[in-house]
């Protein structure tokens, strides 16, 4: 593309504005704030905003940034070791759809709290098999969704 022409979305002069994307924007008179119906993926771009006073203009630019909301998560037992009076496992924390996730681990358990935290989708578990059973949540979240998903440990097997 000509990195000098640009596509004109709305213009506004006199208190007057005319909608060049009629059904694509909406322009709200009231704070000046332009709202994009519909967003998808393909609305991810820079905007600017222009303002013409006089011979005075102003540009500033916004990035726009759209991400699919975080999908449910799923826990997976990848791997369960029982040694030495110890059960070690391996669980998976993933959601199928969602655009930049992160995965925490956690518990709402103090007595646990050390056991189950972490970063990432994958939580490497040690736990003495006395132990009571173990809760630990994995928490899926992206710039606008999060869910919440509760593994719990009994001896050493375990039920999501």
């Amino acid at each position: 593309e000509d990195p000098g022409s640009k596509l004109v979305l709305l213009k506004y002069l006199y208190g007057h504005f005319f909608n060049y994307m009629e059904g694509w924007i909406h322009f709200h008179q009231v704070d000046f704030s332009l709202e994009i119906l519909n967003t998808t993926r393909r609305d991810r771009q820079c905007y600017e905003y222009m303002v013409t006073k006089g011979s005075e203009q102003k540009v500033w630019q916004i990035q726009l940034e759209v991400y699919e909301p975080v999908s449910n998560p799923s826990i997976q037992l990848l791997r369960q070791d029982l040694a030495n009076g110890s059960c070690t496992i391996t669980l998976n924390c993933t959601a199928e759809r969602g655009d930049n996730i992160s995965y925490t681990w956690g518990t709402q358990d103090p007595s646990t709290l050390g056991l189950c935290s972490g970063t990432g989708s994958l939580l490497h578990l040690s736990y003495p098999l006395q132990n009571r059973s173990i809760s630990c949540l994995c928490n899926a979240t992206n710039p606008v969704s999060s869910w919440l998903v509760t593994f719990n440990t009994s001896g050493c097997s375990s039920e999501q």
